[in-house]
């Protein structure tokens, strides 16, 4: 049943992205392993994940710009195949024990490059498969197998494996990759989008297009500098998360993966009430309240000495990111036109998450200048101050305003939005406990990330 509403195409895409999650899980454990085993300097062993996250700084733009150029399939199998070789490559140089700092750094950046391609692909080729009406359920659906696999089975399985021979969660990854490039390409049909000619049309106009768009559009625009806001905050303790889990918790390299995994447990759970949630504070508040809980998260970890309490904490942000990847995902696939989706989720993502490699060189250099509890105490505290910043902007009023300009404009509708015309009596309210028009329906569900980290937000 399941499968009719969704068609083969949609589940060649949540197979093939399972498979290459449980790669990206396995290996979020076996890098930061395999640094902590090079060195115990807090900032080298976080420059592993600097140099996987830079290139959402330096390439994001590019690759949507490309994504909205080429065919969206082509580019995600391609993509895939060249991760499997890098990933293969590093497999190989641990297996010959000739591996090092520089080395590991430069094959986690070159996979980063390709996570900006493919993750850019993955997100825009999702509406040309899905129905509109489909499109949050079939986001929940994806999200959560991704935490399942990223999170939850990646994670212990990548410690086990690093545990009886190092080399081992890196081939895994790349047969991972092998298996998602093999499944995106037996789905069928043409995923280039229609573009539109311009005189002024070149690579550089494309991006300026995309950024042009966003940055006028206030709710996406608050909603990606926020997205920057949280990343920097968690990465900033990631990065050097496996020193304070061996050094604080005392726990093993199979127990670190099952730390990490525990975010998956709030993953699952997440998806079971995020459509609970958001239908009683409205997708608005839905937002700030997954801010304020991940202060808490935060401020939790960076007080205690319990392996309990973090798992626990983990848990939570985990839930967190469900919520907030279904909500803003579904968002911004609702109220993108299809021909700028690339490019503007590439700016999205630009603003998002080219703070991680930030959060990475901070969450370091705190844990050297402060210990290593300072990462998770400093970031509660600008989340918290977030809330109050964003407060004004960030309702559920906004986010439905939005949603019914995009379907006027793009059913060319001439009735202008109430409230942009002075006429606010004649907007419908939207009360808390109000259901959106669009209902994130993850009902039996089973998202992200992605996220990486306790699951990383979108």
């Amino acid at each position: 049943m399941a499968r009719a509403r969704f068609g083969a195409s949609y589940w060649k895409l949540w197979a093939a992205s399972g498979v290459s999650n449980v790669g990206d899980g396995v290996v979020a454990t076996a890098f930061p392993l395999l640094a902590a085993s090079l060195s115990r300097d807090p900032m080298l062993v976080g420059g592993v994940a600097m140099a996987a996250s830079l290139p959402w700084l330096l390439f994001a733009l590019v690759s949507g710009a490309v994504v909205d150029r080429l065919d969206r399939r082509t580019v995600l199998w391609a993509t895939n195949l060249s991760r499997a070789a890098v990933i293969g490559g590093l497999g190989l140089a641990v297996w010959a024990d000739v591996s090092t700092l520089p080395l590991v750094y430069a094959a986690a950046f070159v996979l980063g490059v390709g996570e900006t391609l493919a993750d850019s692909a993955a997100q825009t080729l999702l509406p040309s498969v899905v129905r509109p009406e489909r499109l949050e359920a079939a986001n929940g659906r994806l999200f959560a197998v991704e935490e399942v696999a990223n999170v939850f089975v990646g994670p212990p399985l990548g410690g086990a494996l690093f545990a009886v021979v190092a080399a081992a969660p890196f081939f895994a990854d790349a047969a991972s990759f092998l298996i998602a490039a093999l499944l995106v390409l037996t789905v069928r049909g043409r995923f280039r989008p229609e573009r539109q000619t311009r005189a002024t049309a070149g690579f550089r106009g494309e991006i300026r297009e995309g950024v042009r768009w966003l940055w006028d559009h206030r709710l996406l625009r608050t909603l990606a500098l926020m997205l920057g806001t949280i990343n920097l905050v968690v990465f900033a303790g990631m990065a050097v998360f496996v020193l304070y889990a061996q050094d604080v918790l005392g726990v093993t390299d199979v127990g670190y993966g099952f730390v990490l995994a525990s975010a998956a447990v709030g993953s699952v759970i997440g998806s079971l009430l995020t459509t609970r949630i958001t239908a009683a504070l409205g997708p608005g508040r839905a937002i700030l309240t997954v801010i304020g809980v991940l202060a808490l998260t935060q401020l939790a970890i960076g007080l205690t000495s319990s392996t309990a309490v973090v798992v626990a904490a983990m848990a939570a942000s985990g839930m967190c990111a469900v919520i907030w990847n279904v909500i803003t995902v579904s968002l911004r696939q609702t109220i993108v036109p299809d021909r700028l989706l690339g490019r503007v989720n590439s700016v999205y993502r630009f603003l998002g998450w080219g703070s991680l490699p930030v959060g990475a060189l901070v969450g370091g250099a705190l844990a050297t200048l402060f210990g290593i509890r300072a990462p998770f105490l400093a970031g509660s505290g600008v989340l918290l101050v977030m809330i109050l910043l964003v407060w004004p902007v960030i309702s559920t009023r906004t986010i439905e305003r939005a949603k019914r300009r995009a379907a006027r404009a793009a059913h060319d509708d001439p009735d202008p939005d109430p409230v942009e015309a002075g006429r606010p009596e004649a907007a419908a309210p939207t009360t808390p406990g109000e259901a959106p028009d669009h209902v994130i329906s993850l009902v039996d569900p089973p998202p992200p990330l992605r996220s990486g980290e306790p699951a990383r937000p979108s």
